[in-house]
């Protein structure tokens, strides 16, 4: 505290430097002349000029925090009248209310110790009391437990409003969402973003990648949703990412519904992306999450990394490989327990790679001379061929709907003749090409998958050729090949046997076993 002089130049009451802060919450009524936090203010100086005899000094430096929760201290004015508070500018804080400091306990606890680290005292306008007496703290500590209440039983309301609105399918706000248009609390559809999704949605299927269906979206020019906040700034807009197109593919808006937690209502919105499709992708997503790394992460190419499995533990069996002073490398599959715990915790321990990959595939080999397999290879691959194509057409319907949309808005903006109609044709112009583009390709698609359509002759040959074959693939190729056709593969080591199970079109055949 600094003295005061009086005319004579003695010393008289010491001056107490008062530090004024105000708070709001929202930032609805800010805008007006005469606000809540001028309100505070008003207050504030009348109860400091009420103290002018005990040396009381209003400070002219303002701590307005407009717009900001009282549930934490990330404040921007908060901020610098603790940096002051250290800094030695400040005697007393001087507030309308307690809750307008804080309503935290544990912010409001912090905040007392540094404080009474730097002898700042308290004050509340509305309430009166000490901080340095010890019923002062008390009803400090009070007031301050009831602030915590009233901010924790509003956030209750809060959450069981919003969980009761999505229950009843209703849209309950938030970020906006590629494909939607909010419109009156309400998801209306935009058809132009929606045949974006969708395309993502196909793109995924088509490719099995993420990363692809991103390239193809950034490549088309596509972002974010955008769109304009209530205080005129413009959000969104940006390329898309990996993170962001799993949040698309994995949004429960996009078939109609709305989650809230781990349940999932139906929702008031129309769906932009059909069931068949949403389930596809799903069962891709949580396949591609089981084994994202096995094609991507197969530097040695370990055909079975990811279903080679150890019978004794039912624990995955890892590949690796050593490398000898020569430089040969030694490849084999480990036992996770054998690996983590140790080679005596396992039977089965380790296998050689080679060993275990040239028995899968000569089983494989030997079922591809089984004429009773091959018509069943043969329609599963005529019937998957057959679900391409169709998958395909569906696509081909989407971006011709699109096609048709773009020439009804090409005909709208030609009879605006102002500038933004000019703007506007321009922007339809190229997004005519590079969707006109994309039908081309499916049409392209469609006719390879209708001449590829495979007989049985062709199936007989292929397995007399399967070695060549097999050996022309790359690492990636022979491992999804396999995938094709083996589920899972199980060594015993204390049995020495070989288990393997086919998917279920060749369910019949599924377990062979040989010692």
């Amino acid at each position: 505290m600094s003295a005061r002089v009086n005319r004579n130049g003695v010393k008289s009451v010491p001056a107490i430097r008062c530090a004024i802060y105000t708070r709001k919450s929202s930032e609805e009524g800010l805008e007006q002349d005469f606000n809540s936090l001028d309100a505070q203010r008003v207050s504030a100086e009348a109860y400091i000029a009420s103290q002018k005899a005990e040396g009381w000094v209003c400070l002219p430096e303002k701590y307005d925090d407009g717009g900001y929760t009282g549930g934490n201290m990330e404040r921007p004015a908060l901020k610098r009248l603790l940096d002051d508070i250290r800094a030695g500018k400040i005697d007393c804080v001087v507030v309308y209310k307690v809750d307008r400091l804080s309503r935290s306990l544990l912010d409001f606890a912090r905040m007392m110790g540094e404080f009474e680290r730097f002898r700042v005292s308290f004050v509340s306008v509305t309430q009166q009391f000490n901080t340095t007496h010890s019923m002062g703290r008390l009803t400090l500590n009070i007031l301050l437990s009831f602030a915590q209440f009233e901010r924790e039983l509003v956030s209750e309301r809060t959450r069981d409003k919003i969980a009761l609105a999505r229950q009843k399918g209703k849209y309950a706000g938030g970020r906006p969402v590629l494909g939607y248009d909010a419109v009156d609390t309400r998801l209306v559809v935009n058809e132009e973003e929606a045949c974006r999704v969708r395309e993502v949605f196909a793109t995924y299927l088509r490719t099995g990648s993420i990363g692809r269906a991103v390239a193809d979206a950034n490549a088309r020019g596509w972002t974010t949703k955008r769109w304009t906040t209530k205080d005129g700034r413009v959000m969104g807009g940006v390329p898309l990412a990996k993170r962001i197109v799993h949040g698309m593919l994995t949004n429960v808006l996009y078939i109609g519904k709305v989650r809230h937690g781990s349940n999932v209502y139906a929702g008031e919105q129309p769906a932009i992306v059909d069931e068949e499709t949403w389930a596809k992708v799903q069962a891709l997503l949580n396949e591609n999450g089981r084994t994202g790394g096995t094609h991507v992460m197969n530097k040695y190419g370990a055909v079975l990394k990811g279903i080679l499995r150890c019978g004794a533990c039912n624990k995955p069996m890892i590949h690796s490989c050593t490398r000898k002073e020569s430089g040969q490398c030694y490849r084999y599959y480990v036992c996770f327990t054998a690996q983590s715990s140790g080679y005596h915790a396992c039977p089965s321990k380790s296998l050689p790679a080679e060993q275990i990959e040239r028995f899968v595939l000569e089983r494989i080999r030997v079922l591809g001379r089984d004429r009773d397999l091959v018509a069943t290879v043969l329609e599963q691959a005529r019937r998957q061929d057959r679900e391409q194509a169709a998958a395909h057409e569906a696509d081909l319907a989407v971006v011709e709907r699109e096609l048709r949309w773009l020439a009804a808005e090409t005909r709208r903006a030609s009879s605006d003749k102002s500038g933004e109609g000019t703007e506007r044709l321009a922007e339809v112009g190229e997004r005519t090409r590079e969707v006109e583009q994309r039908a081309a390709e499916l049409r392209e698609a469609i006719a390879t998958v209708n001449d590829r359509l495979v007989t049985r002759e062709q199936v007989e040959a292929a397995s007399l050729e399967f070695e060549p074959l097999w050996q022309s693939l790359s690492p990636r190729e022979r491992s999804r090949l396999l995938r094709l056709v083996v589920r899972r593969v199980e060594y015993d080591g204390a049995k020495g046997e070989v288990g393997i199970t086919f998917h279920p079109e060749t369910e019949w055949l599924a377990k062979e076993a040989a010692s």
